[in-house]
């Protein structure tokens, strides 16, 4: 049976991921096999496995850094919102029905056997499992049936490290305040603190380190710096998508949708010199982009809705005009289409007329397609004209089907119309030489004949895991930690 640590935080977006993911990897670079477990997620960016089912991307990039094949046991319960008060439920990585808030907390108690069985077969197959928290463990209203924080640490018995982000300002009422809200049962299971995101000389928090230990009586396990490495993310706090005016010489504009999916699909993008990927969400911040890409959605008709009020439709139609390349992927690529329709309420309901860059419809259904898909180009025409006979791979996760009369784009589905392109592949730009043709198209486009040809995607984030790992194991008492994992609670 596997040894466990969890990974719990003062609230969302302190580091709890990464620093699960840095565990992982210097898990796994130690010479245990280590595995990540997060009970529950909700994100809109989400995997399918190999075996077709959807998890957190975080817990694939988790898997990655461990070396490990992403499962669906690391990952029992995801939460995709479709609306501000309701989320798909996808359990044991199948879709299980959409849910409102109220009715997934009354109906809690139901789920909690498939988490613990996710965990004892996880648990069986290890050395170690990191288990990751979500949000914040001192929700007190949501503590009676919780199995994502301390329910989860107590499931698992699992002895924790509490991570504040002192970037945010108030690490002390971040740590302590969530110390004394603690039951002292709970607070017995937190073994240590952790200080995220420290910019500057370390050294001038060391007075900050002994009120922490003298007032939390725990250690403090390190104090990690603010990492620079290109690692997913899947949080909708994400700095990826903050407006960004700074362009590249060669800029990338993606439309930052209300419910937007998968934004990890251009993060390829963002290792090529010169390169510039900015989200926008108002008309006047598209400016003369070099390429326009319409992200995934998990409310297509909602956001289709979204782009024609903002007036983001009609400048996206102006740089189709101007003959500015548009590539849609899944919801995006439905919204290039002439029609939407959801008539077994899967994503809402309703119909909306699309953006009609693309001649087609798209009618949503009650199942949805999770696969891993590879295949080719067609014959490509318009800017991207290079791309025809390349190799890609991705995956699919959606519940529309779209019938179209256009030229196929991929041999397995797509349209594609001049230089407007639509498929369902996330990760298609993922694959090295379906990006090195669009960035060295796009420079030829700008005058430049450039033959840049990009790392292999799977090296390049090795990489960057090795980068945080390291970072992490400096600042972090490893002795410590492996004590801790060795103690138990």
């Amino acid at each position: 049976m596997a040894k466990s640590i969890m990974i719990q935080g003062t609230m969302s977006n302190v580091g709890k991921s990464l620093i699960s993911a840095a565990l992982c990897r210097i898990f796994r670079q130690d010479g245990y096999s280590a595995a990540p477990f997060k009970s529950q997620n909700m994100a809109l960016n989400s995997f399918v496995t190999e075996d077709g089912f959807e998890i957190g991307r975080a817990q694939a990039m988790q898997a990655e850094c461990a070396g490990v094949k992403p499962s669906a046991l690391m990952n029992p319960i995801l939460l995709k919102p479709t609306s501000d008060a309701a989320s798909q439920v996808i359990l044991n990585g199948v879709p299980v029905g959409d849910m409102t808030a109220a009715e997934y907390y009354s109906r809690k108690k139901e789920f909690v056997t498939d988490v613990e069985n996710a965990f004892k077969t996880l648990s069986e197959n290890f050395d170690i499992i990191v288990i990751e928290g979500a949000g914040s463990p001192a929700e007190l209203n949501l503590g009676a049936d919780d199995f994502v924080n301390m329910g989860m640490a107590k499931i698992a018995r699992a002895p924790v490290l509490l991570v504040g982000d002192i970037d945010r300002g108030g690490v002390f009422a971040q740590l302590l305040g969530t110390l004394m809200l603690f039951e002292e049962r709970e607070r017995e299971l937190v073994k240590a603190l952790v200080v995220n995101k420290f910019r500057g000389d370390k050294s001038i928090f060391s007075s900050g380190i002994s009120i922490l230990e003298q007032r939390g009586k725990i250690p403090v396990a390190g104090v990690i710096p603010f990492i620079k490495c290109d690692i997913d993310d899947e949080d909708s706090l994400s700095e990826r998508l903050a407006n960004r005016t700074a362009k590249g010489f060669i800029d990338i504009a993606a439309v930052r949708l209300p419910r937007i999916s998968n934004f990890t699909d251009l993060d390829v993008f963002s290792s090529y010199e010169g390169v510039s990927v900015r989200y926008v969400s108002k008309p006047e911040e598209l400016l003369s982009p070099d390429l326009v890409v319409i992200p995934g959605t998990k409310s297509t008709i909602s956001d289709m809705k979204f782009l024609r009020e903002s007036g983001l439709e009609c400048a996206v139609k102006k740089c189709a005009a101007g003959g500015v390349p548009i590539f849609g992927i899944c919801g995006g690529y439905q919204m290039l289409c002439e029609e939407i329709s959801d008539p077994l309420c899967s994503e809402g309901g309703g119909s909306v007329r699309g953006m009609g860059l693309l001649r087609g419809k798209t009618v949503f259904s009650a199942e949805k397609k999770r696969t891993v898909t590879e295949g080719k180009f067609e014959q490509v025409g318009g800017v991207f004209s290079e791309l025809s006979g390349k190799n890609f791979r991705g995956y699919e996760i959606h519940m529309g089907h779209t019938t179209t009369p256009e030229l196929l784009l991929l041999n397995v589905g797509g349209a594609q119309n001049g230089s407007v392109y639509g498929c369902y592949i996330h990760g298609i730009f993922d694959n090295s030489e379906v990006s090195d043709t669009i960035v060295n198209t796009l420079y030829k486009r700008r005058g430049i004949e450039r033959k840049i040809k990009n790392v292999d995607r799977a090296e390049y984030k090795n990489s960057q895991y090795d980068i945080l790992a390291q970072a992490v194991r400096e600042n972090l008492d490893m002795k410590l930690i492996y004590e801790i994992l060795e103690k138990g609670i």
